[in-house]
């Protein structure tokens, strides 16, 4: 009998949110941000965006800010079910036992929680949808969550030894990310006071794209909360803003792709010219600082 072993994770597959001000949000993304409408109820929403994923942000309605959950991709149900197995020989709570979700954009899963209370699932043969033509400037995934933790050691230990993500780079001891596949990172994490998201990043199929998304959103009103610029750690240009119910949204471009054979990790001082390459966009602001920060997030209850 094979032992069990952490899941090869592919990729980020969505992000949940709890938010605030939901028909405001489902405006905001489907506007100017440039996502697509899945399905909407009274209390949710699904969106896509122009990649294949049937959506990769759902926003859910609540009386507080917050990370619903996050959805990773493997294979196939096979790997599913082995990522189950060693979750158990882990002591992971699981909150729903690998099987069909019967949630919309169907698929194979299984959820779970991680130590700080946070709803994670793995899932496979999630239905799939066209993708838009490329030379959109919108979204084409979800890069990125940045989380805020209280403790970032005990964090990147579970991350990397339960889900068996690895470490692509430090920004000193305040942030750490870790990468699946090919991205520098799917999953950051921040030092922080308490839990909850940090932002969630989107991430566009040019420079130029991501240039016209910037003038897209301008035009309607939005102006950056921190950018446009380069970040240091990841290599990707950023733009960031702040979304109807406070949450952080990142517009984000030519993320770092990872070289397993030859990529060593490395400690990046927190610098502005390395916080930012291009010197544009100066250091965050206490305004945008204060809504990567969020509000207390007891997540699973």
């Amino acid at each position: 009998m094979t032992a069990p072993k952490p899941p090869t994770i592919r990729a980020l597959r969505h992000v949940g949110l709890r938010t605030t001000a939901l028909d405001e949000s489902v405006d905001f993304y489907t506007g100017p941000w440039g996502l697509d409408l899945v399905e909407r109820t009274g209390t949710t929403a699904h969106l896509r965006a122009a990649g294949p994923e049937h959506h990769v942000l759902e926003l859910h309605a609540a009386e507080r800010n917050g990370l619903h959950h996050i959805a990773f991709a493997v294979q196939d149900p096979a790997e599913v079910d082995a990522a189950a197995e060693w979750l158990r020989s882990e002591g992971v709570t699981l909150l729903e036992e690998p099987g069909r979700t019967g949630r919309l954009g169907g698929g194979y899963a299984v959820r779970f929680l991680d130590p700080e209370n946070r709803v994670l699932e793995i899932s496979a043969h999630v239905h799939a949808v066209p993708g838009l033509p490329r030379d959109r400037p919108v979204p084409r995934k979800v890069a990125h969550s940045v989380l805020n933790t209280t403790d970032i050691d005990a964090a990147t230990a579970w991350y990397t030894r339960v889900l068996g993500l690895r470490v692509s780079d430090w920004s000193e001891h305040q942030m750490v990310f870790l990468r699946a596949i090919g991205d520098h990172h799917v999953i950051a994490f921040n030092q922080a006071e308490w839990t909850a998201p940090n932002h969630v990043a989107y991430e566009v199929a040019s420079l130029d794209a991501w240039m016209r998304s910037i003038g897209r959103l301008k035009v309607a009103g939005h102006e950056t909360a921190w950018g446009p610029g380069r970040h240091g750690p990841g290599d990707n240009a950023f733009a960031y803003y702040i979304d109807p119910a406070g949450l952080v949204p990142e517009m984000t471009a030519e993320v770092l792709q990872i070289d397993e054979e030859t990529w060593m990790p490395r400690v990046w001082p927190r610098t502005p010219e390395l916080s930012d390459l291009f010197r544009t966009a100066g250091p965050p602001s206490p305004r945008v600082r204060e809504h990567m920060g969020g509000v207390p997030d007891p997540g699973w209850a």
